[in-house]
């Protein structure tokens, strides 16, 4: 009785381990530098997730002024009209154009040592599209980007 019982306890938690490895990582850390790079090019969704977290940690040292970063999401075809509206928006707006329906989500700007989060809805994501990340600091976008999948 008890050897079955066993048995069955490790049935049971092989069982709740294989599932937990097989559900869908809905998040993920992206790194930002003073040498303004990303630590990453491509982020890959799962379909499953309902909703999406990107950590944003600017692991430099120079301050917001100089050397921000954010992270921002819009459709590839997108970028840069939005780079463009950001530069015009200018740093007291951390430059993004306020309420810009073109961008799906964005982290706010970072100087060195700090950290932001955004969540947002895989639902704004259609299979097949197209979409970049980049940072809106000016004259960033061109070295800091990459391509999200879903």
């Amino acid at each position: 009785m008890t050897k079955n019982l066993f048995r069955s306890a490790i049935l049971i938690v092989s069982v709740a381990l294989v599932g937990s490895a097989a559900a869908a990582d809905c998040e993920t850390t992206v790194e930002a530098n003073d040498a303004m790079q990303y630590n990453t090019s491509e982020i890959t969704v799962d379909q499953s997730c309902q909703e999406f977290t990107v950590h944003l940690k600017h692991v430099g040292k120079l301050p917001v002024a100089s050397m921000g970063h954010n992270w921002v999401l819009s459709k590839t075809a997108d970028v840069e009209a939005v780079s463009k509206d950001a530069i015009a928006a200018g740093a007291g707006d951390g430059y993004l154009k306020a309420d810009d329906s073109r961008v799906i989500a964005h982290t706010k700007l970072l100087g060195g040592g700090e950290e932001d989060s955004v969540t947002f809805e895989t639902s704004k994501l259609k299979s097949g599209e197209d979409y970049e990340f980049f940072c809106s600091f000016p004259g960033h976008h061109a070295l800091m980007k990459g391509h999200l999948k879903f």
